[in-house]
């Protein structure tokens, strides 16, 4: 391929999109608040050490953009929310317990192979790449957990996440915020 022809794709010719309105950005901010909020009283219900706050993992954050910011979009709906991060994080868990290679090459194994499957079981939700990445830089007590960390905090986080993207995306009458679009 030409340098030329490989350089004009890069030009990016569409449009942005365009702003949602303020009552969107503010029925975001509610999802959000609300749902991490939740995620992080789990550490008080179900702790796992004083000092690490392990519900609240990293990928969290980014689902919350997903699914309380553009709720209508494929990658945030339920199968690609929870199946992306359960993937993700089988994965990154197997490669640390069974794979005793450099951290490096075992974060790389990781986020590359989570891509993969998630694309293979039509579970894609970009967050997953960081659960899976998580299971690999972690703490010691991330590291501790085993397989437990699919469970807790992956699973139990990103189901009260599920509850409350349910409740306050369909709070509003505004059709495009309803969720799910569909489950499977």
């Amino acid at each position: 391929m030409p340098l030329r022809t490989w350089l004009h794709r890069m030009r990016g010719p569409g449009e942005c999109a365009a702003r949602h309105s303020v009552a969107w950005m503010l029925w975001s901010w509610i999802g959000a608040f609300c749902g991490i909020f939740l995620v992080a009283l789990l550490n008080r219900l179900w702790p796992v050490s004083a000092t690490d706050h392990i519900f609240l993992i990293g990928s969290f954050g980014a689902s919350a953009v997903l699914i309380y910011g553009t709720p209508h979009v494929p990658y945030a709906q339920p199968r690609n929310l929870v199946g992306g991060h359960l993937v993700s994080a089988l994965i990154g868990v197997g490669i640390v317990q069974y794979l005793p290679v450099m951290m490096e090459l075992q974060a790389a194994l990781a986020v590359s192979t989570a891509i993969f499957a998630m694309h293979l079981t039509r579970t894609l939700h970009p967050p997953g790449g960081a659960s899976a990445l998580i299971a690999v830089i972690g703490s010691e007590q991330v590291h501790a957990l085993g397989f437990e960390y699919v469970l807790r905090p992956v699973l139990g986080g990103v189901l009260v996440m599920l509850l409350v993207a349910l409740v306050v995306n369909n709070l509003r009458d505004d059709e495009e915020r309803h969720y799910p679009k569909c489950w499977f």
